[in-house]
């Protein structure tokens, strides 16, 4: 097929470089909103923070500056080789640089290793078990075979070892600290931590026995079956169980948890109530003062007005035109996104200022995003970006801004409620239910029915587990 040149007209949108920078400040969450500010100053000397100049105290600036020297461009334009390329580095290419990086906080398997050094071990059972810590995952079990231990010890650290001699040292490991670490499944678990606290107490020996022998009957709360094999009172198998939950399921995760770090939620917005008003405010880290340096400008003009001659001087010119233009446009994405963020907060605080009044989580109205996207002319996008990683700090507590959000269930009379009202009720039901006989999905579809909420039972199911609710069964207690 011969090749051929054509012209082709045709329209399409794009996004300009400004838009794209809009769109990813929308995004970005105040705490790190901080972070992209210091940033784009480290990286824009035209950018600075502080409160834009008037005329006048421009021109007093500029007395100022008269009276210092002169602007020396050759600070700006050296052309001597800068001191990093004149420094030697006494290696070949070939040689890799390697820094080795410290740990702050000390590893649950270093943590293992260390209390191994505390036992009477020799050679081969530390190696068997420096290996059995390594494959323990983060909560404290193990979870590969023996046999295949005995095979990484052969290929791998060429150490012969029977799996009767990797059994052996792996109880001597689920002596260690916490207790339950080494376990190879939750069963073992428990019977660990309860072996240690065995004191010829009654209760736990009961516990004991519960989880050694009735294990699968009292993962399925079985207690009648359970009192009826160990012949038991109900209180006495109560006090057992409240004495087996009380062990702890993940014992990895209990060393975890102090290294563990927390992220610290700073709301977008504070919403507050006068005189019966709502108010709302945004916060002040979503407001920085940023300005164009004026040293910039001056700089501008000076090669506008001057002939650019030399190579140099045009690059320069260029140079200094993009930084201004960059800072422009980052101050310009800084307050668009305070009017956006503040347009849709308004919109969503008119749309449910019943529920923001009362703080009752059944006012909430049934609102997606296209709501809020009609009411403030914007694309559901550009919504979806506000309401992401966004906190608002009300007279109830601090919320995300997805929390508003919520799908629509018709009642009896055709009106229209949020789910969120729905699981509100559903939970309440829930918690006030007679832990002896707890309420089943079908008699919960019934008392939702009954005050007029047109819902079928798989959607009771669907609520419960999106509450994280277990079934009826496994919320039954003695």
């Amino acid at each position: 097929m011969a090749l051929r040149q054509q012209l082709i007209q045709k329209l399409e949108q794009r996004l300009s470089p400004q838009q794209i920078q809009l769109m990813k400040l929308l995004q970005v969450p105040t705490m790190e909103l901080d972070q992209r500010i210091k940033q784009e100053l480290e990286e824009n000397p035209a950018l600075e923070e502080g409160q834009e100049l008037e005329d006048d105290d421009f021109d007093q600036q500029d007395d100022y500056d008269d009276d210092n020297d002169d602007f020396d461009l050759s600070d700006y334009l050296d052309d001597d080789i800068a001191d990093y390329k004149t420094q030697a580095n006494n290696q070949s290419r070939d040689e890799e640089e390697r820094v080795i990086p410290l740990s702050g906080e000390q590893s649950f398997q270093e943590r293992l290793i260390e209390q191994l050094h505390l036992l009477y071990l020799d050679e081969k059972q530390f190696v068997i078990a420096h290996l059995i810590v390594g494959n323990l995952d983060e909560s404290g079990y193990l979870n590969r075979a023996i046999d295949a231990i005995v095979d990484d010890l052969a290929f791998s650290m060429n150490v012969e070892a029977t799996e009767k001699e990797v059994e052996a040292v792996l109880a001597l490991v689920q002596e260690l600290e916490p207790a339950g670490v080494g376990a190879r499944n939750l069963q073992e678990c428990l019977l660990l931590q309860l072996q240690r606290k065995q004191d010829g107490d009654i209760v736990r020996y009961t516990a004991l026995k519960i989880v050694e022998k009735y294990f699968e009957e009292f993962t399925k709360k079985h207690y009648e079956r359970i009192a009826k094999k160990l012949e038991i009172e109900d209180q006495d198998l109560k006090e057992a169980i409240d004495e087996i939950l009380r062990c702890n399921p993940k014992p990895g995760g209990s060393m975890r948890e102090a290294a563990k770090s927390y992220q610290q939620i700073v709301p977008d917005f504070t919403l507050f109530e006068h005189e019966g008003r709502l108010e709302l405010s945004l916060n002040s880290r979503n407001a920085p003062d940023l300005k164009v340096n004026r040293d910039y400008e001056n700089m501008l003009r000076s090669y506008a007005e001057g002939a650019k001659s030399s190579k140099s001087d045009k690059e320069a010119f260029q140079f200094v035109k993009q930084k201004l233009d960059g800072a422009k446009w980052f101050i310009d994405a800084i307050k668009q996104r305070q009017q956006t963020l503040l347009l849709t907060m308004g919109a969503i605080l008119e749309y449910q200022e019943a529920y923001f009044l009362s703080g009752d989580e059944t006012k909430l109205r049934p609102m997606i995003l296209k709501d809020i996207a009609d009411m403030v002319e914007l694309d559901i996008s550009t919504v979806s970006r506000v309401a992401n990683s966004k906190y608002v700090q009300t007279n109830y507590g601090i919320f995300s801004l997805k929390y508003f959000f919520s799908e629509s269930l018709s009642t009896d009379s055709g009106e229209e409620v949020s789910t969120r009202e729905v699981k509100k009720i559903l939970s309440d039901a829930i918690e006030a239910e007679d832990k002896h006989n707890p309420l089943t999905d079908e008699k919960l579809m019934d008392l939702l029915r009954e005050k007029g909420y047109n819902i079928a039972r798989r959607t009771v199911a669907k609520y419960r587990e999106q509450l994280q609710i277990p079934v009826a069964r496994m919320r039954k207690e003695l």
